[in-house]
């Protein structure tokens, strides 16, 4: 048996530690961080000029390499393997790649893969794609559009990760693709999200651009309309918004759900929805909505997709007009969504943001390279091939000779010399005469061949014409452009509609007006009661010790304040509130306003508006008070609260409205009993909210004001020399008559 080890656990710890060095931290990120975000941002998420993302274009050239321009469809399966030679990612990361760019899954105008099988739908996040062993893809026809020149040294060619095969840097485009397909990556510190826009008007636009590389913006606008979504929608078309996005690149584009009414099942089809949300994000808000008792108008909502296409249906109560619903579920749902633009494209490694006119001229400065390397390689192939038949031509006249030459020739490696020497020509064409079979030393055949050779004389002129003459060349990409727009050209997916014609939501249009009465309790319970329910019941429900200190009738559709004990005024709807009966306790204003702990209402009031000569008039515990217009509580924005809405010097003792030309008057009662009666007209009117006032009944030390009322006639026998005609003024002591009249009446 093996001895164990006596070293100690001491024994194996190094007994001495590398010291820590500082480093700068700058110097750090430059080093391991910025490696990885310029990886991110050139390798992975900002898509280049050609439109696409390096993702994206390894799988479209793995599959041209296969040979899936034409031919019956293949497996996706081997379409990832394959794609592996020049991604090295998972299976599952690139099918998805592929998914995205199939006709099946509907996330493009137009489609780069011609599918087979089940790929989800962009407009859904719960139907899935079936797994690659299922399903069959191939290139769709467009792609000639990606590939042509490809083999014709149009671009670059790079070698792939391991260096074992090569891979294109872009693909030659002959159409703005940038602008067709949308994109959106998100890299480090940015990201981008490029919209689709017609194939057909990019097409006149980038031919425009070529024509006049100054054109403006509005005419770039009249061609290019707007963005062109896949699923459709409406846009909400403004201007001024659009030409933000044409010159910036940065903007947000408001896409609206296209629906049908069925007046005979009295239900909404939803047949298109924003491009930016999905119909599973939509029927959960409608849930909400239905659930908290917004959607009345709704009896029962369901996803009806099916062979045919996209539709939600929402089936209706009778008497509802479903324009008028539509708005509202615009205005509370993603059936109305933004789809937010910001166009940074990667030019020369280099990730810039760019406006449509921008992005037209740089693909357009891209193409003339792609062209030219194209008209350069065809020039090439052109001139070797004028120069092995002009070799030719020099036998024609006395082919015999040829053949002697050859016949008398006794090593094979001195055919080609004895050739040139005997009829002044080069290697090159030499070996091209030696290549020709026996049967065609004929002159037919060879004449056949010399007459080629004006036809390629006349075409390398023409290709040295158009590479010397940039704007000969321009006019060949736009002649492939209208080409292109006439076999690939479709109508606008998306309608336009322009802003103003944009119905917008009221919310009080959805909201059913019906009269009702207002309660408030100096505890702060608040009860909206319909008169209906007040016929034959209009005994209130109070805690102990409570009671009602306002009521006020109006509609449901009324503005309502509150001022409360701590110097704030809160402004709420009437449709705020539930409508209660008189047997219940009402809602608890403080916690539905979601008042400062502590605080209570004191007043409240049907508000309507702000007008000139109508006051706020407050009475403190000091025995102060003071009008303050009403003009000084209105505010720009709508806010819901007011704060320093009177002075804090003193409790506040009570609250009255006065309206314009219409004093009234006002009993005051100190804590000893006093009272005075004085009109309100007597209260000096001030400009600043949170004036103290001034005095209005004298009081002594101690002595506070316990109540204000406006009221009091039932309560008090007013002859007893209560009423007041200037202040400050001294209280008359309340007759015993009176205090027992008080204390009967609660």
């Amino acid at each position: 048996m093996a001895k164990r080890s006596k070293k100690g656990i001491s024994d194996a710890i190094p007994q001495e530690i590398a010291p820590i060095q500082n480093q700068i931290i700058t110097d750090t990120i430059e080093k391991n961080y910025m490696p990885y975000v310029m990886s991110v941002i050139i390798s992975r998420a900002i898509p280049e000029i050609d439109g696409f993302k390096p993702a994206h274009r390894k799988l479209l050239y793995t599959m041209y390499k296969m040979g899936l321009l034409t031919g019956n469809r293949t497996k996706s399966a081997n379409v990832v393997g394959q794609t592996m030679k020049l991604n090295p990612h998972g299976d599952m990361a690139i099918y998805e790649t592929m998914v995205r760019l199939t006709r099946g899954n509907e996330s493009l105008l137009h489609p780069f893969v011609d599918s087979k099988g089940s790929f989800g739908k962009q407009y859904s996040s719960d139907m899935k794609f079936a797994a690659s062993r299922y399903t069959e893809v191939k290139l769709d026809t467009i792609c000639n559009e990606l590939f042509r020149g490809i083999d014709k040294n149009a671009v670059d060619m790079v070698d792939n990760y391991d260096n074992t095969m090569k891979e294109p840097v872009l693909l030659p485009t002959t159409f703005p693709n940038v602008l067709v397909t949308p994109n959106t990556g998100i890299a480090v510190g940015m990201a981008s999200s490029i919209c689709s826009f017609n194939l057909a008007e990019v097409c006149d636009g980038t031919i425009a651009v070529l024509k006049n590389p100054n054109v403006s913006v509005d005419k770039i606008l009249d061609i290019i309309k707007a963005p062109d979504f896949p699923c459709g929608g409406a846009i909400i078309y403004d201007r001024e918004t659009m030409r933000q996005i044409y010159e910036t690149g940065s903007g947000s584009v408001k896409i609206r759900s296209r629906y049908n009414y069925d007046k005979a099942e009295n239900c909404i089809d939803i047949i298109q929805i924003p491009y930016s949300t999905t119909i599973e994000v939509i029927l959960k808000r409608i849930s909400e909505l239905v659930k908290e008792g917004k959607l009345k108008e709704i009896t029962d909502f369901r996803d009806e997709i099916d062979l045919s296409g996209f539709k939600l249906t929402l089936d209706l109560r009778r008497g509802v007009d479903p324009d008028k619903l539509m708005t509202k579920l615009f205005k509370l749902t993603p059936l109305e969504d933004s789809f937010k633009c910001n166009f940074n494209i990667l030019i020369d490694s280099s990730p810039k943001q760019l406006g449509v006119i921008d992005i037209i001229k740089e693909w357009i400065k891209f193409r003339i390279v792609c062209v030219r390397r194209e008209l350069e390689f065809d020039l090439a192939k052109k001139k070797d091939k004028l120069h092995l038949l002009l070799g030719l031509g020099k036998i024609l006249l006395d082919i015999d000779k040829a053949i002697k030459i050859i016949r008398h020739t006794e090593k094979d490696d001195d055919v080609v010399p004895n050739l040139m020497n005997g009829f002044g020509i080069d290697k090159i064409q030499a070996e091209y005469i030696c290549e020709i079979k026996l049967r065609n030393l004929n002159k037919e055949y060879i004449i056949n061949r010399i007459n080629e050779i004006e036809g390629l004389q006349n075409e390398i002129a023409k290709i040295e014409e158009i590479l010397k003459d940039e704007l000969k060349l321009k006019a060949l990409i736009a002649s492939q452009l209208t080409e292109i727009k006439k076999k690939y050209g479709q109508p606008r997916h998306s309608q336009l509609i322009h802003s103003d014609d944009v119905v917008v939501y009221n919310e009080e249009d959805h909201i059913e007006n019906y009269n009702v009465r207002l309660y408030l309790s100096k505890e702060g319970y608040f009860k909206k009661i319909t008169l209906q329910s007040l016929r034959g019941n209009d005994e209130q429900k109070l805690k102990e010790g409570d009671c009602i200190t306002c009521t006020e009738d109006t509609d449901n559709l009324a503005d309502i304040i509150f001022v409360t004990d701590k110097c704030q005024l809160y402004r709420a709807k009437v449709v705020d509130f539930d409508c209660v009966k008189a047997s219940s306790m009402g809602e608890y204003v403080p916690a539905k306003l979601g008042m400062d702990e502590g605080e209570k209402p004191v007043f409240m009031r049907v508000q309507s508006g702000y007008p000139n000569g109508e006051n706020f008039v407050f009475v403190f515990e000091n025995g102060k008070g003071v009008r303050i217009p009403v003009t000084n509580y209105e505010t720009k924005g709508n806010r819901r609260k007011l704060i320093n809405a009177y002075s804090s010097a003193s409790p506040i003792c009570a609250v009255f409205y006065e309206k314009e030309k219409e004093p009234f008057e006002i009993m005051l009662i100190s804590s000893e009993d006093k009272a005075i009666i004085i009109k309100t007209s007597l209260i000096p009117i001030k400009s600043t909210r949170t004036s103290n006032g001034i005095t209005l009944m004298s009081l002594k030390n101690g002595v506070l004001l316990k109540e204000a009322i406006k009221d009091f006639e039932a309560r008090y026998d007013t002859s007893k020399g209560y009423r007041k005609l200037k202040i400050p003024a001294s209280g008359h002591l309340l007759a015993e008559k009176d205090i027992m009249t008080h204390q009967l009446k609660f």
